[in-house]
């Protein structure tokens, strides 16, 4: 299953907050606009999106962009 996985990026002070991942069934992954995975099943899927929030939770980035490639970094090795 190919999973669409995508963020909300909020603004906190000057900085920027990735938050509320969530990873959606998708047949034609767009990775513009998220980061495109393949996960076995549901409960992979739901183990990478918890491990998203506790990794990128605390963290704050630059701007939007600097929040999208750290993501993207980190899920696609």
């Amino acid at each position: 299953m190919i999973f669409q996985i995508s963020w909300t990026t909020l603004p906190v002070c000057a900085d920027c907050h990735a938050l509320n991942f969530r990873a959606i069934p998708t047949m034609s992954p767009d990775n513009e606009a998220g980061v495109a995975l393949e996960c076995t099943s549901e409960a992979e899927r739901d183990a990478l999106v918890a491990e998203l929030e506790a990794h990128f939770g605390p963290q704050r980035f630059l701007n939007t962009a600097a929040a999208f490639d750290a993501v993207k970094d980190f899920a696609i090795p």
